[in-house]
């Protein structure tokens, strides 16, 4: 991930990017669920880019991928 983001930032986008794919969702069908733009998702998970998501986003996700958006978060702080 770019070096400006934090370590809680780059959990939480390998969880969605995890349970994304493990609910069968490519990058361009979730972006386009969040009526985003098709590069929404690839730009937040691509390792070179400043991009994050914010706590709307995260709930919209979780109701797309039928999930609590306490998923994304790890059990204990980091």
């Amino acid at each position: 991930m770019a070096n400006d983001l934090t370590e809680i930032e780059i959990y939480i986008i390998q969880r969605v990017k995890q349970i994304r794919k493990e609910k069968g969702f490519n990058q361009e069908q979730l972006s386009l669920k969040l009526d985003k733009g098709v590069g929404f998702i690839g730009d937040i998970e691509a390792p070179s880019k400043k991009a994050k998501y914010n706590i709307k986003h995260l709930n919209e996700i979780a109701k797309i991928l039928n999930c609590s958006p306490k998923d994304f978060w790890p059990e204990k702080p980091l």
